[in-house]
Parts: C-alpha cells; sequence; structure tokens
C-alpha cells in the first residue's frame, strides 16, 4: 500500500511568536505529520508542547525517553495540559517530527509520536496520548510551561497522510 504526504499549510515566523495554530484541518486524512524546524527564545534547551482543537485541560498524557550519548533516562506523565511537540534550544534551528495517528477518528483516544533532538545535547522519543475521542481539528505549538517565544525563523509544515 502507498502512503502519499500531502502538504496542508507552512508557516515561516518573520518574527518571535508566543505560539501557531493550524485551524480547520480537514477530516480527510488518516494521519498529520507535523515538522518543526525551529528554535526558542529563552537560554538552554527547552520543550514545546502541542494542544488540541484549544483543550488546555489535563487530558494529556505523556511517555518520554532521551539520551545524551553517555547516559540515557525516561520519565512519564498522567496529567499533562499539552503533548509532546519537541526539544529547542535558543542557538541552533532543530528539527522536530510529530506524528498524530488517527486524528479524525471520533471513537478513540487520539497517539502521537514523537521524535527529534539537539545535537550538542540530547537525543529524544516520546509517545503521548490525548484523552478525547474528538476529531482534531486545529493544533496549537507553544511554550505552555515557560514563558518564551518562538524564535523568528522557525518554520512549521503540516502534512496529511492518505493511504491509496
Amino acid at each position: 500500500m502507498a502512503v502519499t504526504y500531502e502538504p496542508i499549510a507552512t508557516t515561516t515566523l518573520t518574527s518571535a511568536a508566543a505560539d501557531v495554530t493550524f485551524s480547520s484541518i480537514s477530516g480527510s486524512y488518516t494521519d498529520l505529520i507535523l515538522i518543526v524546524n525551529g528554535k526558542w527564545t529563552g537560554s538552554g534547551p527547552s520543550s514545546f508542547g502541542l494542544r488540541f482543537n484549544s483543550d488546555s485541560g489535563s487530558n494529556y498524557s505523556i511517555t518520554r525517553l532521551y539520551g545524551d550519548g553517555s547516559s540515557a533516562n525516561s520519565n512519564r506523565s498522567t496529567s499533562f495540559t499539552h503533548t509532546s511537540g519537541g526539544q529547542l534550544d535558543a542557538t541552533n534551528f532543530n528539527p522536530n517530527i510529530t506524528h498524530i495517528m488517527n486524528y479524525s477518528n471520533s471513537t478513540t483516544y487520539k497517539t502521537v509520536l514523537w521524535r527529534g533532538n539537539i545535537p550538542s545535547t540530547q537525543v529524544e522519543a516520546a509517545v503521548s496520548l490525548w484523552r478525547s475521542t474528538s476529531a482534531i481539528t486545529s493544533i496549537t505549538a507553544g511554550y505552555f510551561d515557560v514563558s518564551a517565544n518562538w524564535a523568528s525563523g522557525s518554520t512549521f509544515s503540516l502534512y496529511g497522510i492518505k493511504a491509496a
């Protein structure tokens, strides 16, 4: 079976912004892929998150695995107000890929797989669950745990996956 990635939208920031939202997402795909190549306005590394349909309740679970070349760690939370979106630093643009599975299904919770890295610091992977059966029609990427902005030049690309 062939899989096709169809571009939905791309945004490149021309100035710093608190968050980026994709809205009115069609339900005509099987899955969504969000690729963020960005950095933030704070210092050091920091995680960003995703919220679906403006849901800021404690409806997200996250399990993270990460390592720095000499040690590996993991952590888990069952009551987050957002899902993992990725890990960035303030110096370099770093790629993060998020796969949102069965986003338009209205009978199951939504599973999210994420992977990314900061080459000088660590690599990371996460699985998240949004405990809602609502179809995802909007995605907001932001720094929900710290006061920071996306840096100018950060790029956000949303793709839909269609199975042939």
